[in-house]
């Protein structure tokens, strides 16, 4: 095939690939898989990220005669396209951080609370709390961190099914990790096909809410059997020991924070600024609009109750903290993988696997539902979610775009699909990986907090009925085309788009 010689075949056309297998190598740590273990260097992606740009630039120049100073151009340039998302990762983060520390998280979670929990609906009320949480937040580690205390100690005294409850706050706690407007991996994961966060809110909105109902459908119908015995949040959170907050101030300061701020009770006028921030999310408002409204509220709202100080308070503790941290980790990221992706974009290093792609595929579903297979094999061999985003998701992006013919509109929905693939399978796709770092802090977290029982990644991956949702019906709605079925959430179809013919 033409596409393929020029790239480079055989030798070649491996030599340009390798700066993916030493990016995943350098991301990777211990993993151990059927009895075997497998070790990597297990650098932070800020050193793995870096070191890998410069091997490709050399491999570029290897492969392809790309002189060093064009491999910096192209960099560069890749860079500029993506400077939209530096501003809103900051904005994010601080309205993580407002959401955290004014009371909006705890609001929302008193809210649910007050309802009342039995044994029958603890699962189904600890996922419908995690979602909701895991949305404001921004954060799974941070919403698993914070419930897992009250929900793993309301169970035991409620008498409801412990690995039920916690597969259900799993879940939960990645659902705002792949919808949420001030999630990292929503933001990356959008970033790197090119489309607007609030433009994939409303895309994947129906879909995401539609598996989430499932869910908790789900989690009820499996406690319904167990005894209606009822208990408080307070009475939880009563029943949590010193030494699991000592921990958790450790581990999780923020965690400590919404727990006292539980307790302590919030006035429920605080869970307003997440509501506003989705009415406008889904009204098409754009996507620094709706994080600057959440900012704004958040800090109105906060000083009429007593949750914000200050306005210095806000702006120094908050917002700027909120800044610093984007700043510190995921902007640098986003910057070295955008580097790299233009160098690697260059040489063409994705065809020969592009062009594979497209043969054993007959339509462009089937082409689709193999970008998802990819996203699911990626973070079984890198064990993270986020270094699958960063490494699977400039594939995807390349595939689609080499291999599909259609106007400006059809492929952004392409692209739409090709983010909430690399979040979806990234995040809930993690639930179901025995080794995958996600999963380890989710056991060792629900092992500290509640010491009665040594969890397994077993007992997470049988519980966890919204991975199971999530990750099955992505695949299934694409490959069948039933997701015309959902608004807003079809792909297009031939003649609409077409498959480019491989020469």
């Amino acid at each position: 095939m033409e596409n393929t010689k020029k790239s480079g075949g055989g030798f070649k056309a491996f030599l340009k690939f390798t700066p993916i297998f030493l990016l995943a190598y350098l991301m990777i740590g211990e993993i151990s898989i059927g009895g075997m273990t497998f070790s990597g260097a297990g650098f932070d992606v800020l050193t793995a990220a870096p070191l890998s740009a410069f091997y490709a630039a050399i491999i570029a120049f290897i492969t392809e005669g790309v002189r060093p100073t064009e491999s910096i151009d192209v960099a560069v340039e890749n860079v500029k396209g993506i400077q939209l998302v530096f501003f809103i990762l900051m904005m994010a983060y601080a309205m993580a951080n407002a959401f955290m520390e004014t009371g909006v998280g705890a609001a929302l979670v008193n809210i649910a609370l007050s309802l009342g929990v039995t044994g029958r609906t603890v699962a189904m009320v600890g996922f419908i709390v995690t979602c909701l949480l895991s949305v404001a937040t921004g954060t799974s580690w941070g919403t698993f961190a914070a419930c897992a205390p009250i929900f793993l100690w309301l169970n035991d005294i409620v008498d409801g099914n412990l690995l039920l409850t916690a597969g259900a706050i799993a879940g939960g706690s990645c659902f705002g990790d792949n919808i949420g407007l001030i999630s990292d991996t929503t933001v990356v994961s959008s970033g790197i096909q090119g489309v607007e966060v609030v433009d994939r809110i409303r895309y994947q909105g129906v879909w995401s809410v539609g598996t989430a109902v499932v869910a908790a459908i789900i989690f009820y119908l499996a406690g319904r059997s167990l005894p209606n015995v009822s208990a408080t949040g307070a009475e939880a959170i009563a029943a949590i020991s010193p030494e699991t907050f000592e921990f958790l101030e450790a581990e999780r300061p923020s965690a400590v924070a919404l727990l006292n701020q539980i307790a302590d009770g919030v006035s429920y006028i605080m869970a307003l600024p997440m509501i506003l921030v989705i009415a406008f999310a889904f009204m098409g408002v754009p996507t620094l609009m709706c994080l600057g409204l959440g900012l704004v509220s958040s800090l109105i709202l906060g000083s009429f109750v007593g949750t914000v100080p200050s306005l210095r308070y806000f702006l120094e503790s908050i917002m700027e903290a909120g800044f610093a941290d984007a700043g510190g980790w995921v902007i640098v990221m986003m910057m070295w993988i955008s580097g790299f992706g233009g160098i690697m974009n260059r040489m063409r290093a994705f065809e020969p696997l592009s062009n594979f792609l497209l043969n054993i595929s007959k339509s462009i579903r089937q082409l689709m539902f193999w970008n998802g297979v990819l996203c699911l094999l990626g973070n079984a061999l890198l064990a993270d979610e986020m270094a699958q985003i960063v490494t699977i998701g400039p594939i995807l992006k390349e595939n689609t775009n080499n291999n599909i013919e259609g106007s400006d509109e059809s492929m952004y929905r392409l692209a739409l699909r090709n983010a909430t693939f690399s979040d979806a399978m990234g995040v809930f796709g993690s639930q179901l990986i025995p080794w995958h770092v996600y999963l380890s802090y989710y056991i060792g977290m629900a092992g500290s907090v509640y010491p009665l029982h040594q969890f397994s990644a077993g007992d997470f991956i049988s519980h966890n009925y919204m991975a199971w949702v999530a990750v099955g019906s992505m695949l299934i709605l694409t490959i069948t085309g039933w997701d015309r079925f959902i608004p807003m959430f079809s792909m297009p179809n031939e003649p609409e788009v077409e498959l480019k013919k491989a020469e």
